[in-house]
């Protein structure tokens, strides 16, 4: 069986010696262009492979990052939001050869089993994603390990806690909210998502806010961000509220249950029923009619939480939080 190359090897086809290659390996700024070049040529020569147990034992880091899905399994396969948000994260941790490690939190037992992990160890940050209101305990075990920490979307309760990445849920409910009012629709309901996440309760506080006291809670119907959810919620305010004549819901994925619920009461859309979703994902593309929406920057909401992350593990002793803007996009489910 062939030798496995070494550091040695490396550095002996390089020219260098052993401490630049390795300072090349643990990224240090203090070498020069034309020895970093030789070392990764060396490296594609030799066919070397970075021992990461050994490269841990030096920096104290395990190259890794865990994302923490604080929903159940099946929503991690059902929503289009969090595919786009894990795929844009790999990507750019892999810029920086992090690997990304997914785990589930949708209930007390996932929590422990996220904290032991952390708590081992075997992670050099975390990145959270959906959090709620009742994931407190997990917050604050990460505050006490301390592992580096970065949440997609504020953490409710622990804003100064938690550094974040977001879209403006609040604005781009305006945005929506507004827009169907300047159509000239009377009778405007909304399906909020679960208020206990960021997303839920900021959306509802932006159509509150431009509908005042019209914002009735005969016109409020809350959802969980499934479609089956969506669909539910439209059933229960149509019967509730049958002379509405537009319909805010909170994700792209309940607005499609609610086109389904919609259709099934006999109701046109937007003859009799304006309907406006938010996201922009994939599912606004495939509805019957297609689906006004709130566009919500994922990837780029994805990029600036790993990079307030990396800053966290790279030694920054505080991170801004980062708000991106929202935008309305028209299709003829208004």
């Amino acid at each position: 069986m062939a030798k496995r190359p070494t550091i040695h090897d490396v550095a002996a086809v390089a020219g260098v010696s052993r401490g630049t290659v390795s300072r090349v390996l643990n990224d240090d700024r203090y070498v020069s262009p034309a020895a970093h070049a030789a070392v990764k040529r060396a490296i594609a020569e030799t066919g070397y492979v970075l021992n990461r147990a050994a490269r841990s034992l030096v920096t104290q880091r395990t190259g890794s990052v865990v994302m923490v899905l604080s929903e159940p399994q099946e929503k991690l396969f059902e929503d289009p939001t969090f595919s786009v948000l894990l795929r844009t994260a790999s990507r750019r941790l892999a810029e920086r050869d992090v690997s990304l490690v997914m785990m589930i939190s949708g209930n007390d037992g996932d929590r422990d089993r996220v904290i032991r992990y952390l708590r081992g160890g075997h992670a050099d940050g975390a990145l959270l994603v959906s959090t709620h209101a009742g994931d407190g305990r997990l917050v604050d075990a990460l505050v006490d390990i301390p592992v580096a920490a970065v949440a997609q979307g504020a953490v409710i309760g622990r804003e100064n806690a938690i550094p974040y990445a977001a879209a403006d849920d609040r604005e781009g409910a305006r945005q929506m909210t507004r827009y169907l009012v300047g159509l000239g629709r009377r009778r405007i309901a909304t399906i909020t998502g679960p208020l206990d996440t960021p997303g839920g309760a900021l959306r509802l506080e932006g159509f509150a806010d431009v509908l005042g006291r019209k914002a009735s809670r005969r016109l409020i119907e809350h959802g969980d961000y499934t479609q089956l959810g969506g669909e539910s919620a439209m059933a229960r305010l149509l019967e509730r509220a049958p002379d509405i004549d537009a319909v805010f819901v909170a994700s792209d994925l309940m607005a499609a249950g609610a086109l389904s619920a919609l259709r099934a009461a006999g109701r046109r859309v937007p003859e009799d029923v304006a309907v406006g979703g938010f996201d922009d994902s994939a599912v606004a593309l495939t509805t019957h009619p297609p689906l006004t929406t709130v566009r919500q920057p994922l990837a780029r909401v994805a990029e600036e939480t790993v990079r307030l992350l990396l800053a966290l593990i790279d030694g920054a002793e505080n991170v801004e939080p980062v708000i991106l803007p929202t935008t309305l996009v028209v299709r003829e489910s208004t």
